[in-house]
Formats: structure tokens, sequence, C-alpha cells
């Protein structure tokens, strides 16, 4: 007998999930038992969601659906009579946004877990008309929809992200009206889902991928018009957050005129429609290259305009009389000059004539004091051989020979 075992010869096996281990482990039966018993304790529960993958089966009394949450990709299967599901009133299709009231019970041969529904109510326009709006003051008071946060679409951008269905008319009206504005236009677009339930992941993991493309300058969002069920994926949560976060310009193009989905009020752009947003995105060559053609012919005309003011005003200072005869000033100012020559001439003519007469009168004077005009009047001066002057005939010599100048010239003379 083993140590594991009873004395009857049945194993001993442990009482909680604690106290298993890898000798003494559960059985398969008796795991799925206790998550039977576990989960037969829950209370049943009032859950939201849409329903996808309904089977109705003719001959079965039994309805089978799965419930997904609106925001993520879980899911729960859900079981129903066809009682439960003819008391709706309405026929329950794919992507309808139901409240289940249900049990959780689990099959312990499969290891499944499932919704057994005892009552299913669709949610009504009114209601979810009231959590758009409960939804809508609540981002509103983040600064979701503030004007200040929101970006400027680039003038000429690269490249286009484009969201919208598979083969959509919203893609062709995009992309037709965008290409016949600026036939250059380059698109990256996306087809994805855009209504139903998987509609809000579709379009968020869309959304992320073109926002982490650098070649993007613009997202444009677009779905042609619908129901309010089938446009409730824009004005989901999950998506609005997304537009907010994304670094890239989003152009928001739901629907029509009259439809107003939360992402209009967080996207930087609402388009009425998705031709519209093609407007929005690109300019109009023809209308570009018009205000070219103005622009130049204003320039033109501008230019033209100054180079006349500037020659009419430069008409005007050559007329002025300084311009016009600018030796006038000049003419002016010579016969200042010719004046002040002629004035400074006869003032150094009167100088010098002065000068003049003082010198002749200076040079009579010298004259009459010079020796020479001593001679003049007769006299002669008597001098040795060697210069000396002779000033008493005594200190001459008999036979000595001696000089006399006159007034004109020279004697040789020998004393007696």
């Amino acid at each position: 007998m083993s140590a594991a075992a009873e004395p009857t010869g049945r194993r001993q096996l442990p009482e909680r999930a604690l106290d298993t281990s890898a000798e003494h482990p559960w059985p398969v039966r008796l795991l799925s038992t206790k998550m039977a018993q576990y989960v037969a304790r829950m209370s049943p529960v009032w859950v939201e969601g849409q329903v996808v993958q309904l089977v109705r089966r003719p001959a079965s009394s039994l309805v089978y659906l799965t419930l997904r949450d609106t925001d993520v990709d879980f899911s729960l299967a859900v079981t129903a009579t066809t009682r439960v599901l003819d008391a709706i009133g309405t026929d329950l299709v794919d992507g309808a946004r139901v409240v289940v009231h249900a049990k959780p019970t689990f099959w312990e041969k499969r290891g499944t877990l499932q919704l057994s529904a005892d009552a299913i109510r669709p949610v009504g326009i009114g209601e979810l008309l009231a959590r758009i709006e409960h939804l809508k003051r609540l981002l509103g008071a983040e600064g979701l929809f503030d004007p200040r946060r929101k970006r400027a679409l680039p003038f000429l951008p690269r490249t286009v992200g484009l969201v919208c269905g598979r083969a959509s008319a919203a893609e062709h009206d995009v992309v037709e009206n965008a290409r016949r504005r600026w036939p250059a236009v380059r698109f990256a677009i996306r087809e994805v889902a855009v209504q139903g339930p998987h509609a809000v992941t579709q379009v968020v993991a869309a959304l992320r991928e073109l926002d982490a493309d650098a070649e993007v300058d613009v997202i444009v969002i677009a779905r042609g018009g619908g129901s309010l069920e089938d446009l409730l994926a824009f004005s989901n949560e999950t998506l609005l957050r997304a537009v907010a976060d994304a670094r890239t310009p989003v152009v928001s193009a739901i629907g029509h005129d009259v439809d107003t989905p939360l992402l209009d009020l967080v996207a930087d752009v609402r388009a009425s429609t998705p031709t519209d947003a093609a407007g929005c995105i690109v300019p109009d060559v023809g209308e570009e290259l018009a205000a070219l053609t103005r622009a130049r012919e204003r320039l033109r005309r501008s230019i033209s305009h100054r180079v006349e003011a500037e020659q009419a005003a430069l008409a005007a200072l050559r007329s002025r009389p300084v311009l016009a005869q600018p030796h006038t000033v000049l003419d002016a100012r010579s016969r200042e000059v010719q004046a002040a020559l002629h004035q400074a001439r006869q003032c150094l003519t009167a100088q010098l004539d002065r000068a003049g007469d003082q010198v002749q009168h200076l040079h009579a004077q010298v004259r009459s004091l010079s020796p020479a005009a001593t001679l003049d009047r007769g006299y002669a001066v008597v001098q040795r051989a060697d210069g000396d002057v002779v000033r008493d005939a005594g200190s001459v010599s008999a036979g000595e020979l001696l000089r006399v100048r006159v007034a004109r010239g020279e004697l040789s003379a020998q004393a007696r």
C-alpha cells in the first residue's frame, strides 16, 4: 500500500488548492468540479455589451451568442432560451448593444465559462444619447474639446492617412475629390470596420499606426452617414482619447451635416462630409495657380506704382531751383570769394605801398648817412697798403704808398 492511499486502497486528496503539490495533485475532474461549485456561488449580474455571432438553431430551444465589450476585445459566451429572445420584441442582430441579466455557469466537461441569460434588453436610443451626453460633459471638463489644443493642418501634406471602411463610398469621396484638387496627393489608406463590435479596436489600431508614420502629416477618419447605432463607435471614449493623444492632426469626416459624433469635437478639424474633408486636407491647384497669378499681378502693379512714385518724387526734386540751377549757390559763394580776394588784394597792395614808401625813406636816410654820400660830395678816404685808414698826416712816412678812395674808384699815391 502506498503512502498516498487510504487503508481502503483509495488515494487521499488534498482538501484545498493551497495544499496540492507535484506529489499530491488534483485530478482534472476535481478542479473542474470545484471551479463549477465556486462559479455557482456567484450571484446573477447585469452586464452590457454588443451582440456578435448570434446563432439560433431551428430545432433547439437555446440561442447562442457572444457578448463583446464595447471598448476592448473582451467577450463572453451567452446562452438563452428562445423565450428570452422572443421577449425582446424586436429582432436581435449582430452589433446591437444590449443589457443582459445572466448567471455565470461553468461547464465541467469542457472547462468553459459562459453566461446563462434569463433577460435581454436592448439599449434604447434615449439611453445611448444620455450616455453620449454624459461622456461629452466628462471629456469637455477634461479639456479635450478646448480649441487651444487643436492643431492647424499643414498647407500641403506629404502623405494623407485615411481610415475608412472597406471599399466604401467615403474612401472614394475623399480620394477622388482630393486628387481632383491636387493630383499629386499621396494617401496611406487603412481599411477597417467602421461599425459593429470591432470598429473601435480596428479604428484605434489604424490611427496609431498612421500616427507613428513620419511621412503622414494629417489623418482623416471618414465614414458615410448612418443611424445613431451605426455611428456609435465614433463617440466611444477609447477612440476619442486615442485621437486626443495623437501627435498628427486629425480630421473627422463622419456622416453628413446632421451627424455629430463626439469625434467631431475632439478632432482638430471637423469636415461636414467625406467630400468636404478633401477640401480641408489639400489646396485646390486651380485656385492656387489663380491666386498666384493675382499675387504676381498685384506685385507687378505695386512695383510699377512704386517706381512711378519714386520717379515723380525725383522729378519734383530736380525741378527745385537748387537742383534746376545747382550753380546758383556756387555763384553766390563765388562772388563772395571774389569780393574777399579783391579786398585782400587791396589791403595787401596798400600795405605793400606803405612798406615801399618806408623802404625808400629808410634807404634815403641810410644813403645820406653812408660814407659813399660823403665821397660824392668830393671827399676821399686815404688808406695804407694794409687797409688802415689814415686819420693823421703825421702818421704817414715820406715815400709810403697810399690808396685814395674817391666816390667813383680809387687812386694810388706816394707820400712826400
